[in-house]
């Protein structure tokens, strides 16, 4: 995996502090990075306003524009202070998904960053239809950013499929941990490995009555751990840090980063969208609600965007 040259921060125009921002000053520093800020802004009324000419509604969109600038500005000005050198760059767009990931791809960024969403009364994150958009489209690895520090000796846990040897899953099992790696070297962090394996059909309990659930849920957990642990052992990871558990992987992978107190979670996501999506879901987009770290999303190789035509 090649390190993570060329960092594109989402800026969250509600909040004036920026957690992505911040994230993406720590990779930077770790190898040298160059940083571009990125926001999309939209106001419907002076797309509506049919006494305006369309000179005038320019000059409108241009005069929010240039007030953002000033804003971002303001907001960089103390990383700046410090001798960073930040690229910023504020479109008006319909549609912000959009228009990150296609700058995204015509820049040949190596990453996305974005902060989430935190409800003050809950203290449940809110994830945007951006963040799905992101999570779901963009050819480049999206890393959603919460408030949770990164420290040294830390944990990065890497959610793996080894319930197919279908190859596609294989060769994203091995991108999932070779990313993991290459952070946990910059940040001198520990990798683990997680799998969560479906316990016994309660249909065939029940509709069987010589089916032997006890025995029926130890071969299924043993095809995990070995599969796990030769996953570990062709990456150099420690036989330990591998954690093989009964549940669905939306319920298991919260847990376990909550029992390690994990910075990061990593997974893949096969960016299904339309009936498919609605009708099986992503992983991710089940594990994430429930994270209380930062989540970085992977796509195979050769992941296409639907927005990128040809």
């Amino acid at each position: 995996m090649k390190d993570y040259q060329k960092l594109l921060v989402v800026i969250d125009p509600t909040n004036d502090r920026q957690v992505a921002l911040e994230r993406a000053v720590e990779l930077a520093a770790k190898n040298q990075g160059s940083i571009t800020v990125f926001l999309s802004i939209f106001d419907f009324s002076y797309e509506m306003t049919s006494i305006l000419s369309a000179h005038e509604r320019e000059a409108m969109r241009k005069g929010v524009i240039d007030q953002r600038v000033a804003w971002l500005g303001d907001i960089l000005t103390p990383y700046v202070n410090k001798g960073l050198e930040i690229q910023t760059q504020v479109v008006w767009h319909n549609r912000p998904f959009e228009s990150i990931i296609n700058f995204a791809i015509e820049g040949g960024f190596d990453v996305i960053i974005k902060g989430t969403h935190e409800h003050d009364k809950l203290k449940a994150v809110i994830f945007t239809p951006t963040d799905w958009h992101l999570m779901r489209k963009a050819p480049v690895p999206v890393l959603l950013v919460k408030e949770h520090d990164w420290p040294v000796d830390g944990k990065i846990l890497c959610a793996v499929n080894v319930a197919t040897e279908d190859p596609e899953h294989q060769q994203l099992n091995g991108k999932i941990i070779e990313h993991a790696k290459a952070l946990a070297a910059q940040f001198n962090a520990h990798v683990h490995l997680v799998n969560g394996y479906p316990g016994t059909p309660v249909n065939l309990a029940i509709e069987l009555p010589d089916f032997d659930a006890h025995s029926y849920n130890e071969s299924i957990r043993l095809q995990h751990e070995q599969r796990v642990q030769y996953l570990a052992g062709a990456y150099g990871i420690n036989p330990e840090h591998c954690h093989v558990k009964e549940g669905l992987p939306e319920d298991v992978i919260p847990e376990l980063a909550v029992a390690l107190d994990a910075e990061l979670v990593i997974l893949g996501t096969v960016g299904r969208t339309g009936f498919s999506a609605a009708l099986i879901g992503n992983t991710a987009e089940h594990v994430i609600d429930s994270l209380n770290c930062d989540l970085l999303a992977i796509k195979p190789d050769g992941y296409k965007s639907p927005l990128v035509e040809g």
